[in-house]
């Protein structure tokens, strides 16, 4: 076993080839070793040079009631009004706390997600 830090995009990339070539290593071996070793060396070093920001918080309204299948007006019992549910969906008035906190606990979207500047 030959594992070092990962520094620059050579080493990712030979990271990546040994993570494709000892991929079904049972655990417990020195491969399996090996293997739970690069994947975290590999995920420290994508979360560092390739952050994914976070989705817009309207983006991931529209995302998650598709997921679950919901209306417009379904989302009516969440804000209380239907049109404000156009007007949210449109960005034409903002989330309010208590918009974020329901959305929070019926579509199960994270907050730190829905109090984003949009």
């Amino acid at each position: 076993m030959n594992i070092k830090p990962i520094r620059n995009e050579e080493d990712y990339q030979n990271a990546l080839q040994r993570l494709d070539d000892i991929f079904d290593a049972k655990r417990g071996t020195e491969e399996g070793d090996e293997l739970e070793i690069l994947i975290i060396l590999v995920d420290n070093y994508e979360n560092e040079h390739f952050p994914i920001g976070m989705p817009d918080p309207i983006e991931a309204i529209k995302f998650r009631m598709e997921q679950m299948g919901m209306k417009q007006k379904d989302l009516a019992e969440v804000f209380g009004f239907k049109s404000r549910v156009s007007e949210i969906l449109n960005k034409k008035r903002k989330l309010t706390l208590e918009m974020v906190r329901k959305l929070n606990t019926t579509l199960h979207i994270p907050t730190e997600v829905l109090i984003q500047d949009y």
